[in-house]
């Protein structure tokens, strides 16, 4: 629990299961960018769970975390698949420099800035300009926006932002998304954004104009 709250706090989107099977349906019905993965699970463990990842394809960043701290445990875990390997107790400060360099191994690189027209936001750093104006954003404002950078002129539909951007165990409502969209671009055409910069295609949800 503590975990998820210093990484949620961090503006990552957590899930978290208690057994390997459940945390195998998680990862095989959505894609995340990193897993972090206890040696010890019930029904199945962390390591046969890294086995079965990779058999299956899901190539994805693993942090394996264990309080097993001998050489051979930590080569089992590599072996495994797992890229990196932490041993319980850890620093909380440690562990979130090596979760930011496994997603930067995992995107293939460093995170460059996303632009579209005047609109310049930076994954790193969180700034969003447009112009020469910064955007002040909440983290599910900035999650949206970057979300809709990604895609361009996509269609992205409200469960798909949803599913993209809020956790599994407290999914809100589409009005929510609704009025994160409203709030989004009365921000963006404060710092002069045309009013369709975020289109709404109707029946289907949203994307950049």
């Amino acid at each position: 629990t503590t975990l998820s709250e210093a990484l949620t706090a961090q503006q990552y989107i957590v899930d978290v299961v208690r057994d390997g099977e459940t945390a195998w349906h998680y990862l095989t019905s959505l894609r995340y960018d990193l897993t972090l993965l206890d040696v010890t699970l019930p029904l199945l463990d962390g390591l046969s769970l890294c086995q079965r990842m990779r058999a299956d394809g899901l190539l994805a960043p693993v942090l394996m975390l264990t309080a097993r701290d001998t050489s051979s445990d930590k080569v089992l875990g590599l072996d495994a698949g797992a890229d990196a390997y932490m041993v319980k107790p850890f620093n909380l400060s440690e562990l979130l420099a090596q979760i930011r360099a496994l997603l930067r191994r995992g995107s293939g690189g460093t995170p460059t800035l996303l632009r579209w027209g005047e609109l310049q936001l930076n994954p790193t750093t969180y700034d969003v300009h447009y112009g020469d104006r910064p955007v002040r954003l909440t983290p599910k404002e900035f999650a949206i926006l970057e979300l809709l950078l990604h895609n361009g002129r996509r269609v992205l539909s409200r469960p798909y932002i949803i599913e993209s951007i809020w956790s599994l165990e407290e999914p809100p409502g589409e009005e929510t998304v609704k009025a994160h969209i409203k709030a989004l671009r009365q921000k963006l055409q404060k710092s002069g954004a045309p009013p369709k910069f975020i289109e709404t295609v109707h029946g289907r949800g949203y994307r950049l104009g």
